[in-house]
C-alpha cells in the first residue's frame, strides 16, 4: 500500500541505523515495530498520523540516547 510522502519519509527514519548494537539496537528495533503496528491500525494518512510519527522518532532519538547513556555509565 502507498502512503503519503510525509509518512514514507518520516517511516523511512524509524529504521534502525545499522551501526546500532546491544540494547541500543534493541530499543530502535522496538520502536520501529510500534511504528509499524500503528501504521497498520491507522491506514488513511492524516496531518495527525505524520505528527506522531515525528514524535516517535524524536522519541527513539531519546532512547537510543538513554541506552547509550546507560551503557557508558560506570
Amino acid at each position: 500500500m502507498s502512503r503519503h510522502p510525509s509518512v514514507e519519509g518520516i517511516s523511512r527514519y524509524l529504521d534502525p541505523n545499522p551501526n546500532l548494537r546491544g540494547t541500543m539496537r534493541e530499543v530502535a528495533d522496538a520502536t520501529r515495530a510500534f511504528a509499524d503496528d500503528v501504521l497498520d491500525l491507522i491506514p488513511d494518512d492524516s496531518p495527525e498520523l505524520s505528527a506522531g510519527l515525528r514524535k516517535l522518532l524524536e522519541a527513539k532519538d531519546c532512547f537510543v540516547r538513554a541506552a547509550l547513556d546507560a551503557h557508558l555509565a560506570p
